[in-house]
């Protein structure tokens, strides 16, 4: 229960929202700072044996373990536990910013590259080969699937009972947490990823995709804008030391579902775009090669034709000599 959960006495603020002030189950920020020493020592391992490693995609990957320990480890978190719009802050930093982040940094292929085929190496190799190909995979990455759990999150929580069941304890609370950041990953895995995957969706149906889950914040934003009331218990009553109506820090909610969720799709939706485009120029200029390859062997063929038609040349009869003399 969260009775006895110590929670900051400063009014919230911008400020006070980035204080030091660690969370009761560190879960997340020790996740956090665990991938990020990971992935340095693995692109270290990479470029050790000679391979090459994009620093873009290591930045992208470190920025999305900072901005996920900070989420979870400042203050913010503990203001979390009572004030909606501190709450909102951290679901769409965990399931929109944060799992984009990540994926562009590639960490799938970093694992495959950078462990080694012998020893232990060889059996993470397997196990991260198998879990890719299995049949649970397949389901778990399928929109059919990565859809509807997004939109549990948002819908299916707020407008329910279930929000207070879950975040009425310090446990589901960090699962809550866990919960946002896991349906993000599994939507974005599919459109985002370029290593290997269960199965790969067209470049058509990934931006279906996309722009099925922008609407999302904007709907939730503006029922959250509009309440007359509380809609949750967990955010009814905040500590009468912070000052907060609880009322107008749900509509601040809304606002950052609408304000804070919309850009980050829409560079998401760029990035998409970009990658999109090259692949359609890098599949023409394959057609065009196999073309050009084609005609040269039509040409050739033909030429063979033509070679066919023309007449023997003429060869000297057998016995015959060049001189009688």
């Amino acid at each position: 229960m969260l009775g006895e959960l110590e929670l900051p006495t400063s009014p919230p603020s911008v400020s006070t929202m980035f204080d030091w002030f660690p969370p009761p189950i560190p879960l997340l920020p020790v996740f956090a700072i665990g991938l990020a020493v990971w992935y340095v020592l693995a692109v270290r391992a990479v470029k050790a044996r000679g391979g090459i490693w994009q620093w873009t995609q290591t930045a992208s990957f470190l920025t999305g373990c900072l901005a996920l320990a900070a989420v979870t480890g400042l203050a913010i978190d503990s203001y979390g536990y009572r004030l909606f719009s501190a709450f909102m802050f951290q679901h769409l930093t965990l399931s929109i910013l944060v799992p984009p982040l990540l994926v562009l940094g590639a960490p799938g292929r970093l694992l495959l590259r950078s462990t080694p085929h012998r020893g232990l190496g060889r059996y993470v190799l397997i196990a991260a080969l198998g879990g890719l190909r299995c049949s649970v995979s397949r389901f778990v990455l399928n929109p059919g699937f990565t859809i509807p759990v997004f939109l549990l999150s948002y819908y299916g929580l707020y407008l329910s009972d279930l929000f207070d069941s879950a975040a009425s304890s310090v446990a589901g609370h960090v699962a809550l947490q866990v919960f946002f950041l896991a349906s993000g990953l599994l939507f974005i895995v599919p459109i985002l990823s370029t290593g290997p995957m269960p199965v790969r969706q067209s470049n058509l149906g990934r931006f279906f995709d996309i722009f099925l889950e922008m609407p999302l914040h904007v709907f939730i934003g503006v029922i959250l804008m509009m309440a007359p009331r509380a809609l949750t218990d967990t955010f009814a009553s905040p500590p009468a030391d912070w000052n907060v109506d609880p009322v107008a820090d749900q509509a601040v909610a809304g606002g950052l579902a609408w304000s804070y969720g919309e850009p980050v799709a829409l560079l998401t939706t760029l990035i998409f775009a970009v990658r999109w485009r090259r692949d359609e120029e890098s599949e023409s200029a394959k057609k065009e090669a196999n073309v050009e390859r084609d005609d040269a062997e039509l040409a050739a063929y033909n030429a063979f034709l033509r070679g066919l038609r023309e007449p023997p040349q003429q060869r000297p009869e057998r016995g015959a000599t060049h001189d009688d003399g």
